[in-house]
């Protein structure tokens, strides 16, 4: 079997692309490929098919664009069967135990096993500890398909960098990491994604290895911010700023400019527990990354303990307060609503009987409704405040004078009875204090 002319006939347009998983990943690079090759985008979701077909972007991630792409957008998995390279960018979660959930990637693979044509790469882009393309993926799709590993087709990983939400580090303009099965298939993927990748591709010696790239350098992310996270409760502790703390840090050359935050999202929150869970296969239990994790994870309840005390000390039962929070998803600018840690602030606020307010101008209701049991309510429509959480960095709120911010408040309240929470350090310290209001910050 030939795989040396997939790149050839991707270029002459004899053969086509297939993207599996349609989401702020896939999604992206489909339309990406899409500006210079015949692309195939699959999704079991047929809402989701059906958007993008009617041009509706609901990732916000390439916007108009959508309107004008050529992928042929699907729900039939047949459609695979046209395809001699495809792409798996589907997701992969942590179960409540936070062990990883490879149900989706499973799926995936039986999916492709089924409709996998003979001469195909199939290459995984989804997040996965090392070991899990070739030891899971490869033999589903290779009982699924009855065709044989290495000769019928071939395999290959490249962990997906996209940042949600990120109009500067896109998908072009940052650094792919490639890897295949043998020095053939690996050449081959290299050179498809050459095709999009302006910023140049780095080859890794073999699967596993790509593999681990993924998940350690957002685990290096994830115990940089804890560090920083576990720094700000010290600070809390001190009456200092943390602000001003690293402000000052780093002006030196060195500092390696970490915030702290609440760390959600589909990468950085879940991909520590994936290499963690393939160390303890091994007989390894992490001492530094899953204590990273537990500091991470504790951010939310903070931030909720810290509100209710400042209402405490304002002078008003937090039980009876009007607390509004500005922001549900797990960062800025962005829709994406996965593993948002805004939702351990509100939990714990409920822990205490308040019942939090909660507006998000870049958030779909419907799903706030449905993965969280939050309803969401229009900035125009929230009622005056007692207590404002600015817990995400929208535009919409960057953008907001903090005299705009107090006259959120309930126009009774005295200033210093108005409790402003900047969980973000949005606003600039002296016109916190120039307006009287009582505040906090992480």
């Amino acid at each position: 079997m030939n795989f040396n002319d997939i790149y050839e006939g991707l270029i002459n347009g004899t053969e086509k692309l297939a993207l599996v998983g349609l989401g702020y990943v896939g999604m992206p690079i489909a339309v990406e490929f899409a500006k210079h090759i015949k692309v195939i985008g699959f999704d079991i979701n047929e809402k989701r098919v059906n958007e993008y077909k009617n041009g509706i972007d609901s990732t916000n991630e390439i916007g108009e664009a959508i309107k004008h792409t050529t992928v042929d957008f699907t729900s039939d998995p047949a459609a695979l069967k046209e395809a001699r390279f495809i792409v798996v960018a589907v997701p992969t979660p942590v179960k409540d135990d936070n062990s990883p959930d490879l149900r989706p990637l499973e799926s995936a693979s039986k999916t492709i096993g089924q409709n996998i044509s003979p001469g195909t790469i199939v290459v995984f882009e989804s997040t996965v500890y090392p070991g899990v393309t070739e030891d899971i993926c490869a033999p589903i799709i290779e009982s699924e398909s009855g065709l044989k590993l290495g000769t019928d087709w071939k395999i290959g990983y490249s962990p997906e960098r996209i940042n949600p939400g990120d109009r500067v580090h896109t998908l072009t303009s940052i650094r792919k990491v490639v890897s295949g099965m043998d020095i053939e298939s690996s050449a081959e993927i290299q050179k498809v994604y050459d095709i999009i990748i302006k910023a140049g591709t780095f080859m890794a010696s073999d699967i596993k290895t790509a593999e681990a790239i993924k998940v350690i350098e957002n685990s290096q992310r994830d115990i940089n911010i804890a560090f920083m996270n576990e720094i700000a409760m010290i600070c809390d502790r001190l009456h200092i700023d943390t602000a001003e703390v690293l402000d000052g840090m780093n002006t030196k050359w060195n500092a390696l400019g970490f915030r702290p935050g609440l760390v959600g999202g589909h990468c950085i929150g879940i991909d520590p527990y994936y290499l963690t869970s393939a160390a303890e296969k091994l007989g390894y239990h992490s001492r530094i990354i899953l204590n990273g994790r537990k500091v991470n994870d504790s951010i939310g309840a903070f931030i909720a303990d810290s509100s209710i005390k400042e209402m405490i000390e304002a002078g008003m039962a937090p039980k009876k307060a009007v607390v509004i929070i500005l922001g549900i998803t797990f960062k800025e600018n962005c829709p994406d609503t996965r593993n948002s840690k805004i939702v351990d602030i509100i939990e714990r606020l409920r822990e205490y009987d308040i019942s939090p307010i909660v507006t998000d101008p870049w958030a779909n209701a419907e799903i706030a409704k449905q993965e969280y049991n939050v309803d969401l309510v229009p900035f125009d429509e929230l009622p005056p405040a007692d207590c404002v959480i600015v817990a995400v960095g929208h535009s919409q709120f960057r953008s907001m004078s903090v005299m705009q911010l107090k006259e959120m408040f309930k126009p009774e309240l005295a200033d210093e009875e108005k409790v402003l929470i900047d969980v973000k350090s949005l606003y600039r310290m002296d016109e916190l204090r120039a307006s009287k209001m009582r505040f906090w910050r992480l």
